[in-house]
């Protein structure tokens, strides 16, 4: 099982980023959040599959229609167990 953090740069808010990614990762069998942040990126945090991580990180890499993805940080980090669904935060 892995744990990432990403982080997603660009034009991230108003093109139903987040619910594309919730709709995904639920797909995928993976728990965790999104959230928009402060400063008008997105927030992933991540737990599942190492395969199913590797294909939520390549959607993210894009994004849905109408997104502009100008930068993206992926910060693995050691599976922590702590989520029971995915869900996005407000």
């Amino acid at each position: 099982m892995k744990r990432v953090s990403i982080t997603i740069m660009g034009k991230v808010t108003g093109v139903f980023f987040r619910a594309h990614v919730r709709d995904l990762a639920k797909e995928l069998g993976i728990k965790g959040y999104v959230q928009n942040t402060p400063d008008d990126c997105l927030l992933i945090v991540a737990e599942g599959e190492e395969k199913a991580i590797e294909r939520l990180v390549y959607f993210c890499k894009k994004g849905p229609e109408g997104a502009i993805v100008e930068n993206m940080k992926v910060k693995r980090e050691g599976f922590k167990n702590e989520f029971e669904d995915f869900l996005i935060e407000y």
